[in-house]
């Protein structure tokens, strides 16, 4: 085992004997060459991937125009020194010759320095988010001259080289199985909405005669469903939520429950918790069994079941209760949701629709596939049951992904800061 000694810096601890401690700009500088005049150029961008050529046709947020970017150019380090806090990556090596957004830092690395092990050592400690401390200013910017006196560590250029060409292979190995995980978890998930799908439109018994819904991303349903429109089903009017500010979470006052409360598959997250006055909270009190929708946003759409087991609830301006009727159960109608034919129908909505929003006229107007309460009991905790097995398995391989994330991390950083040596 090789002598080690303390490098006098928090975040990276114990160092090999022979590696030197020096600031960043010792390392690298920062280099700005402007492109008055954009010619075609690849626009490089700064990802959770890496630094990366952006696909212009893909969409997204444009600029007006590409003049005014920055050139970098193969082998330069791309560095994100502002709201380092809440930037999923803030470094990469570039690849590709090009351009990119001002808002970058560009760094040239030194002779007798190799850049992929520095971009190495920038992740590990980016992980950590360690550089947010050090920032003076609300944005958690860094300057280049607040980054350039930073201290940091430098084995001899071989090692580094050595660490960085090991990393690349191990982390390459761990990213196949990584990118296995998440194609099993989609898989997974695309098992539940079809399970949902086929309860909903065809039921649970087998061989049952079929007949077309008369409507074409529905498709064949069984010969005794039918299909109401939302407004029929409910017991009262579609109501907006409380155009109100939430207060700190109080357990003696109700919940205020957001869309940002509520997750992607419909389930209440525990964090982040507000609460609203009794006198705001008043006629916006959630019962057993309403079912809110998100009616615009990111996850427009999605749906949130209220259980009485929650606590008492009120909810907000940008989310929408239906109280349905005797005639469909609320746990169906969220099951429902999770459909595929749920997922066509919103696609109707936001083709027709400038911006992405469902407001409670379109939310009337949804077609459900019904049956009768006895059967709609049946497909409910057949449901139940099924999806809590496949929410099992992803459950798991979500678990192994966390593992895999963390254990990539780690790796990293024993590595850079030499408390694990390539033999």
């Amino acid at each position: 085992m090789r002598e080690m000694k303390n490098s006098g810096i928090e975040w990276i601890g114990d160092i090999p004997k022979t590696w030197d401690i020096i600031p960043h700009k010792v390392v690298m500088h920062k280099q700005k060459d402007i492109c008055e005049h954009y010619n075609g150029e690849d626009i490089i961008s700064l990802t959770m991937g890496g630094v990366v050529v952006r696909d212009l046709t893909a969409g997204g947020k444009m600029p007006t125009t590409f003049d005014g970017y920055q050139y970098v150019e193969e082998e330069d380090l791309l560095l994100c020194l502002f709201d380092i806090d809440v930037t999923p990556r803030c470094v990469g090596v570039v690849k590709n010759n090009g351009i990119t957004s001002p808002a970058y830092s560009r760094f040239k690395v030194h002779n007798g320095f190799y850049n992929c092990y520095y971009d190495y050592l920038l992740r590990a400690i980016d992980n950590d988010k360690v550089f947010v401390h050090l920032s003076k200013n609300l944005r958690s910017s860094l300057t280049e001259t607040d980054f350039g006196a930073i201290k940091t560590v430098a084995p001899p250029y071989e090692e580094q080289k050595k660490i960085a060409v090991f990393l690349d292979e191990k982390c390459a190995e761990i990213d196949t199985v990584i990118e296995k995980t998440k194609a099993t978890i989609e898989e997974y998930k695309k098992l539940k909405q079809s399970v949902i799908t086929q309860a909903v439109t065809k039921g649970i018994r087998p061989n049952r005669p079929m007949k077309d819904s008369g409507i074409e991303w529905i498709g064949e349903i069984s010969k005794d469903f039918f299909i109401y429109r939302m407004k029929h089903l409910l017991k009262s009017s579609l109501l907006y939520g409380a155009n109100e500010s939430g207060v700190p979470y109080d357990e003696t006052l109700p919940r205020y429950i957001r869309i940002t409360d509520i997750t992607l598959d419909g389930k209440l997250k525990d964090s982040g918790k507000l609460s609203l006055t009794e006198e705001s909270a008043k006629d916006y009190f959630l019962e057993d069994g309403d079912v809110l929708f998100a009616r615009s946003g990111a996850t427009v759409g999605k749906a949130f079941i209220y259980k009485k087991e929650y606590g008492r609830a009120a909810f907000a301006g940008y989310l929408i209760k239906a109280t349905v009727s005797e005639k469909i159960l609320p746990d169906y109608l969220f099951f429902y949701t999770q459909s595929s034919i749920y997922e066509e129908w919103k696609k109707q909505i936001f083709v027709q629709a400038t911006i992405q929003n469902i407001g409670a006229d379109r939310y009337n107007e949804l077609p459900i596939v019904i049956q009768p309460i006895q059967e709609q009991k049946g497909i409910v905790d057949y449901l139940n049951k099924k999806c809590s097995e496949i929410d099992e398995l992803i459950s798991k391989k979500t678990s192994l992904l966390s593992e895999l994330e963390s254990y990539k991390k780690s790796l990293i950083y024993e590595y850079v800061t030499g408390k694990k040596e390539v033999i």
